[in-house]
Formats: C-alpha cells, structure tokens, sequence
C-alpha cells in the first residue's frame, strides 16, 4: 500500500516501536559510558538523567506535531510551518549532513571490527561492504528496512538488559564467590560528584548526543499504515525507555566499577562481565557494538533518505531525488547518502586528522540545533492550534512552560559548548556550517526569483509582428 506521495506504507507498530526502542541503544551506552563516568564520577547517573529528561519533552513536543501532521520530513516540516521555509530547508540539510557524517563514522568503526576478526581483508573494504550491503536492505523496501532494524534492535535491547540483569545479581549478592561492592564505589571514593557538581552538567552537555536517534520514529511512522497511533505509541514509551536502559544501566555501572579506574571503564560492560568469569567477554561485546553499528548504518541510510525526499517534495532538493522505485523506495536519495558518505569515509584514511576530523566537529552541535528547532517549533504551531480551536489528540505536559525550560536548557548546553575547550571546535564549525546552509537558501531564492521574475516579463510581453 501506498501513501499519497508514493512512498509505501509497509512498516508496522512493531517496526517503530522497536526502531523507537533501538533508536537510544549504541555504542554510545556501550562504550561511551565508560568515559562520562571517569570524568563525573558516580553523579554521571544525574548527568544521564537530566539530558534524558530534556529528550523526553523534545519528543512529547515532536510526537505532538507529529500526531497533528504526520510527515517524512518531520521536524524539518514543523520548522518550515513554524518558522518559515528557510528554517525548513536549514534543519533539512543540516540533519541530512549529520546522518551522512555518521554513516561514514559508523562504516569505518564497523569495518574496525570486522578487519579485527579477518585481518587480511583491509579496514575501508570492510567499511565498503557492510555500507552496500545496507544500502540494499534500505533499497529492496522499506519493509525490508523495517525487518532489518527490528531484529538489529531486539539484540540490543536483549543485550542491554542481560547485561543489566548481571550487573544487578552481583550487586544483591547473587553469584556465589562474588563479593558486591554495597555503596563503596558510590560514596567511598571521594564522594557521589568527586568532581563537584560543575562536572554534573560539563557532562549533560557531553552525553545528551548520546540520545539522539529517537527522532528517527517520527520519519518512520510517516510510512505506517496508522501513522497518528503508531507515533503516540512510539512516543508514549520514550519515558521508559530511557529511565530502564540509559539511567538503569548506568545506575548499575558507577555501583558496580570505581570511577576512577581508566582500565575497568575502557570497556565497562566487558568489565562487567569478566566480574562473573563470562568466557569471551571482549568478543561478545564485539558483537553487541557491531549490531550496534549495523543498526545505526541502516538507520542512518533510511532517515537521510527520507529527509532529502522531503526537500525535494518542497523544491528545498533536486527533484531527481523524488524517483521512486516500483516498490515506492526513493532510490537516488538512499544512493546520495551511500555515495557522500563513503567519500567522507575515505577520507579517513587519507586525512583523519584533518579533513575527515574537520567533518565530524563541523556534524558535532547539528543534534542540539535540530532540538532547538523542534522546541521552537512546537511552540509556535501548538499557539496556532489553540488559537484555530483544534483538538490535539497528544498533547505536550504543562505548556507551555516545559517548553520553554527546554529551548532555554539547550541555550545553556550551547553556551557551555563554547566555554569547554574539547567541544569549542565542534560548536564553532557547526555554527559556520549552518550560516553557510542559511546563506546558500536565500542565494538560491534569489536566483530563483531572478529566474521566475523573467520568465514572467517574456511572458507578459506583446508578441512582435
């Protein structure tokens, strides 16, 4: 079945909700956690919590507007509705270039490991096959994409909750022969914020990156077959997913693992699980970061796409990117993603420490703009709602007060960016990227303009005899 725009309406409320699900779980928990706690200390779980806070407003204001107005473009939509097509077309491009960016960061991390298992096969051959290869799932139908990242997101969330499942036996003292660390690693080494309570919201600003990715349910629902019930689902669970697998998770981490070991934090889960003497540990870990990699990939391809389908549907892209397969998929878009993606890739390899380093900062902030966006933007519409007496059927708590707690909160996050010497660069180039989107959309209105203005005096001119 297909929608009105041709795009099929193939994915189920299992598919987004288990993409909603997956969507928070990578290796940002897997593996980043390790380095939040070793800076923050036990409060990290605070930091966790106040930046998943902040996610779950953004996307009760999201899933808002989605309820409203389901749509591929989602928040970029909402932007140009709101604030006006320049915004719509800035957001756009700018989350288009983010998932790009990650899309390569993923295909070299996942080629990492690959090349880790089979060394005679090089690290960017790797990168290549594991990105066509998902390319092609997304390509086939946007079921199969569907299929792909449910079975992708169950293992993570299997994983994730085993690993939490451990991580509490040994702390209620159910593993014979291991003893639980109680509250030593949480008020016995310095105290809960050894760091002081500064280094609390340094790493709000740091983990809250970590969350995004929810987002994504909100472009799928748009090809379900009931996008309003399907979104409302989707977003109704965000509470809980983010309380049982980032601040659980994490909550069990600073009890389990001193915060000031470097070595047990490199790789906390795998630490973890050689506290119960898990037989392969680093391998099992390996695959659970691969899953998480794939997932990300295959995420990464279909959200661009669609984004970049959403531009070409209001003149924001070129209109090549609105062909559509026979089974409704937008291949060129999916294929643009894979192609600039790879490119950025490669120059991993030739330039890691410059041009490849320069597009990871320059993709850096994208995340808190696009919330900015989205927080502005639902304030805007939910005022036009009210005012044209419509019926919400999902409603954003306490507005609009929350809603100003979060655009102001985001300010803040940004200010501190500019204030943290590891984060300036990737604030800076960030903002110099977006003032180079803006300008490029009023240089090509005007040109636009220019053209059009023409067209219309040849028109209106008497014919010569």
């Amino acid at each position: 079945m297909k929608n009105k725009e041709g795009l099929q309406q193939q994915l189920k409320t299992r598919h987004i909700t288990m993409i909603s699900l997956g969507g928070i779980i990578g290796a940002g928990l897997f593996v980043g956690a390790g380095s939040v706690i070793n800076a923050t200390g036990p409060a990290a779980v605070m930091s966790y919590a106040f930046a998943g806070i902040l996610v779950v407003f953004l996307m009760r204001m999201l899933g808002e507007m989605a309820a409203r107005n389901p749509d591929s473009g989602s928040f970029a939509t909402y932007s140009r509705e709101a604030i006006g097509p320049w915004a719509g077309y800035t957001i756009g491009w700018l989350y288009w270039f983010f998932w790009v960016i990650v899309i390569a960061i993923e295909a070299v991390a996942g080629g990492a490991i690959v090349h880790g298992w089979i060394p005679s096969i090089p690290i960017w051959t790797w990168s290549l096959v594991l990105t066509v290869l998902l390319t092609m799932t997304n390509i086939f139908s946007v079921k199969s994409f569907g299929e792909f990242e449910y079975w992708f997101a169950l293992i993570k969330i299997v994983a994730i909750s085993l690993f939490m499942g451990i991580g509490l036996a040994i702390i209620f003292h159910l593993f014979p022969g291991i003893k639980s660390p109680g509250t030593e690693n949480l008020f016995g080494r310095g105290g809960f914020a050894p760091n002081g309570l500064s280094s609390i919201f340094l790493g709000v600003a740091t983990v809250i990156f970590a969350y995004f990715g929810a987002e994504i349910a909100a472009i799928a629902a748009g090809e379900s077959k009931d996008p309003k019930k399907t979104i409302q689902i989707a977003i109704k669970s965000v509470v809980w997913r983010i309380l049982i697998f980032y601040i659980g998770s994490v909550a069990i981490l600073v009890t389990l693992l001193p915060w000031n070991s470097t070595t047990a934090l490199e790789s906390p889960y795998v630490t973890m699980l050689k506290m119960v003497n898990i037989p392969g540990a680093g391998l099992i870990m390996n695959i659970v970061v691969l899953t998480s990699v794939l997932s990300c990939l295959n995420s990464a391809l279909y959200t661009n796409s669609r984004m970049i389908y959403s531009l070409a549907q209001r003149g924001d892209a070129p209109k090549g990117f609105l062909k559509l397969s026979k089974q409704g998929v937008p291949v060129r878009a999916v294929w643009a993603g894979t192609i600039v993606a790879f490119i950025a890739a490669i120059f991993n390899f030739v330039s890691p420490d410059k041009l490849f380093q320069f597009l990871v900062n320059a993709s850096g902030a994208i995340a808190l703009i696009v919330y900015l966006a989205i927080a502005i933007s639902h304030i805007v519409i939910r005022r036009r709602a009210e005012a044209n007496g419509e019926d919400l059927e999902l409603k954003m708590w306490l507005f609009p007060g929350l809603s100003y707690f979060v655009i102001l909160s985001i300010t803040v996050i940004l200010v501190s960016m500019a204030l943290i010497s590891s984060m300036r660069s990737q604030l800076l180039l960030t903002l110099l990227v977006t003032a180079l989107v803006i300008a490029s959309y009023f240089l090509l209105k005007r040109r636009n303009d220019a053209i059009r203005s023409k067209y219309e005096e040849k028109s209106a001119s008497p014919m010569m005899d």
